[in-house]
């Protein structure tokens, strides 16, 4: 639909005009593009496939199949209106790749104009094959479109929460049908913002490869030249002033009305800020690290108004609007509340910095640098209070100091929680991140470790009540803990686990990452040696399970395509089979992330009721 200030101008029912599938709503290909006329859409949908024609309600067994016409279309014969693309004999049941984990029913991405004043849809040609487009706006003049494509040959890789995937910034001409890249060959770029002057086009790149998440830089390209100069390089060692950029993704209006400043959120250490991007002067103002809320998500940026929120571990979202200053002013932004939230009582929080210890056998600075923890704690009750222990999944991704319901309310249940930023987490630097390749279920799990006890020797909190609460990676080094020891926590309740690294080689939508995080050169065409499923096998928990004594809840989904929930099935029945008090939660339509209101609630409250009965 489209609305002006009449009311809806345009109603148009994209599915039976029948020249694509399902609309691409959200995700990393998902875009929703005015043309500078605003006369004409653009956005993405899935390609249209031949499907099996469906059951005619007058069909009679043994009566005349349909007749078959030019193009493969097929027509019933007794309901001549209804026709539908046929399925070719023998290919009704071939495999059609997706793009894995919360993208099972992305395969092949097109690009869509809907022209309103012509009622006219049309599907973009001259993309090219190898490429799966998205992310796509118009270019200066509407005389072609900006996209990013994904290379998907020879098959797709896993892309939810990886910025490591082969991508690039193109051209499509309209008028020629020519497709020129605008980026590195060899690079992975994505979320092209055109400034407001239409001269100039910002964008993030990566290298291809490595950790799925890392420091990426910021590219800006001049349009009439094509000239190409990096902004913001990769940071390898933060500074107090910039750490990096960690984002997904650039704010979908993210430039000034000057055409030369930018503004984006992205994890500073344990922080996300908004930071202010000078793109001629490659400079960098953080606009929000005074501010006590830890977590701030720009919306827009229009006419220099910014509209944003921001929270905290114990303060809900707030929205606030701010009207951007003059260049070289920008620390004078003053915030203003639209829609201010009032903080949570019961709910303290802190930021604890942990330095590993040197341990003489390396000069590296990543073997040193400190990392950081946040500390939730009830301000009600009796101290010492027990503590949830919880490492983040990923591996690399970040706890920063954001509202996170669940975490308050365990608070609000008399539980201190300990959110840990080990080596390798995002806003420490690229260096950071590099460290924990070959050291998974080593630095990472001792990490942990050390933080617990710098958090046991610094706050009110009970040695003799400890309990771990992690997801995915998270939950690795849970089990590697509760493996080595085996009576330090009283309680353990995990979601979508990775417990059995060779076996995710088949399983997981992302197998490359089994080699990388060991350290080992990944290629599509790598098959494993025996030496380095031995190698998998020894860094696995379950290879220690034996060691486990303390009562484990698991929670997976029968449609995690990222961590198979057969993962936690192996260790269920191991620690069932040892006599380990174990309770397995099956949630046969949840992903890897155990999402939906439903299902989110219902984890919640076993997790709690569980840490609630061993502690």
């Amino acid at each position: 639909q489209v609305w002006d200030s009449s009311g809806r101008s345009h109603s148009v029912d994209l599915t039976a005009l029948g020249k694509h599938g399902e609309v691409y709503t959200e995700g990393p290909f998902a875009c929703l593009a005015w043309s500078h006329s605003e006369t004409r859409l653009l956005y993405v949908a899935e390609k249209s496939r031949p499907k099996r024609r469906p059951s005619c309600p007058w069909d009679v067994p043994g009566a005349a199949g349909p007749a078959e016409e030019d193009g493969d279309e097929e027509v019933c014969a007794l309901c001549p209106m209804k026709s539908v693309l046929a399925v070719p004999q023998g290919e009704q049941f071939r495999y059609h790749e997706d793009w894995g984990e919360t993208l099972s029913t992305r395969s092949l991405p097109v690009l869509c104009v809907l022209d309103l004043e012509s009622s006219s849809l049309s599907v973009l040609e001259g993309v090219p094959e190898h490429l799966s487009p998205g992310q796509a706006l118009w270019s200066p003049g509407d005389h072609g479109v900006v996209f990013v494509g994904w290379w998907h040959e020879p098959f797709r890789l896993g892309l939810s929460a990886c910025s490591n995937r082969r991508s690039g910034i193109f051209y499509l001409d309209l008028a020629s049908g020519c497709c020129e890249l605008l980026s590195a060959e060899n690079g992975a770029a994505c979320s092209p913002r055109l400034s407001p002057d239409s001269q100039r086009l910002l964008y993030l790149e990566g290298a291809v490869g490595g950790p799925h998440r890392q420091c990426l830089r910021l590219r800006l390209l001049t349009w009439q030249t094509r000239r190409t100069v990096t902004v913001l390089d990769v940071v390898q060692e933060p500074t107090e002033a910039f750490a990096g950029l960690y984002t997904e993704a650039l704010p979908p209006r993210c430039w000034a009305a000057d055409s030369r400043r930018a503004v984006l959120g992205t994890p500073q250490r344990s922080r996300t800020d908004l930071l202010l991007v000078d793109t001629e002067a490659a400079t960098v103002t953080n606009l929000t690290a005074a501010s006590p809320e830890g977590c701030w998500e720009l919306l827009t940026l229009q006419w220099d108004l910014l509209v944003a929120t921001c929270s905290a571990p114990h303060h809900p979202p707030s929205l606030v609007v701010a009207m951007l200053p003059p260049a070289g002013q920008e620390l004078s932004l003053c915030w203003v509340p639209v829609e201010d939230t009032p903080t949570v009582p019961g709910v303290t929080w802190k930021t604890l910095t942990v330095r590993p210890p040197c341990s003489g056998q390396s000069s590296a600075a990543q073997d040193t640098q400190d990392f950081e923890a946040l500390l939730l704690s009830p301000s009600h009750g009796t101290a010492p209070h027990p503590l949830i222990v919880c490492p983040h999944g990923g591996p690399h991704a970040v706890f920063d100091a954001r509202w996170r319901p669940s975490m308050a309310a365990l608070c609000q249940l008399g539980f201190a929680v300990l959110l840990v930023n080990y080596r390798g987490s995002l806003g420490f630097g690229q260096a950071s991140i590099s460290s924990l390749l070959s050291r998974v279920g080593e630095q990472d799990v001792a990490d942990t470790q050390l933080a617990v006890e710098q958090a046991l020797r610094s706050e009110p909190l009970d040695p003799h009540r400890l309990a771990l609460l992690a997801g995915s990676h998270g939950a690795f080094i849970a089990l590697h803990l509760l493996t080595r020891e085996p009576k330090r926590y009283q309680a353990c309740a995990l979601r979508s686990p990775v417990s059995n690294l060779p076996a995710l080689l088949g399983t997981s939508d992302i197998p490359d990452w089994r080699y990388t995080s060991l350290g080992l050169p990944y290629s599509f065409e790598r098959v494993p040696r025996a030496e380095e499923v031995a190698t998998m096998l020894l860094r696995s928990p379950i290879a220690q399970a034996a060691q486990v004594q303390t009562p484990v809840l698991l929670c997976v989904g029968a449609s995690d395509r990222r961590v198979s929930p057969t993962q936690a099935l192996e260790l269920y029945r191991v620690l069932r089979a040892r006599g380990v008090p174990a309770r397995l939660l099956w949630y046969p339509e949840a992903g890897h992330a155990l999402a939906g209101v439903e299902t989110e609630a219902d984890v919640f409250k076993n997790c709690a009721h569980w840490l609630l009965q061993h502690l």
